[in-house]
């Protein structure tokens, strides 16, 4: 996971955050072993600021990859670490199964690692996919 999460720290580099300067970078693993790489770009309307998390599933899936077993966050500019946020965790759970690692950290050698379906416990969608009431 560190190896992934070094990744993740070089995509930060790229980062556009001129307005919060909270630069945040990802580096997700897919089934295959292959790393798609993202990093957070804001805009002055922030709404429409797309989380280095998402940015790396956009670009897995518009190379046709769509199914992941680990993601690395990376959070330089924080003391601590930052797990993804809400709608993160959506999209990730859309692609990733419960049991995929999500390893994330800042500025610190402090790390947390956890999985999808720790951070996303109750996954109504994933259930009603599988037919469970």
């Amino acid at each position: 996971m560190e190896e992934l999460f070094d990744k993740a720290q070089q995509a930060a580099l790229a980062a556009y955050a001129p307005y919060s300067k909270f630069r945040v970078g990802a580096a997700l693993l897919s089934i295959d072993g292959q790393v798609f790489i993202g990093c957070n770009v804001e805009n002055r309307s922030f709404g429409l600021t797309i989380c280095a998390e998402r940015g790396a599933v956009m670009h897995a899936v518009s190379k046709g990859c769509r199914s992941f077993t680990a993601i690395a966050i990376a959070a330089p500019d924080s003391p601590v670490p930052v797990p993804p946020c809400g709608a993160c965790r959506q999209v990730l759970s859309e692609f990733m199964p419960p049991d995929a690692r999500v390893y994330f950290g800042g500025a610190s050698v402090e790390r947390v690692n956890a999985t999808i379906g720790a951070l996303c416990p109750f996954d109504s969608l994933h259930d009603l996919a599988s037919g469970v009431d």
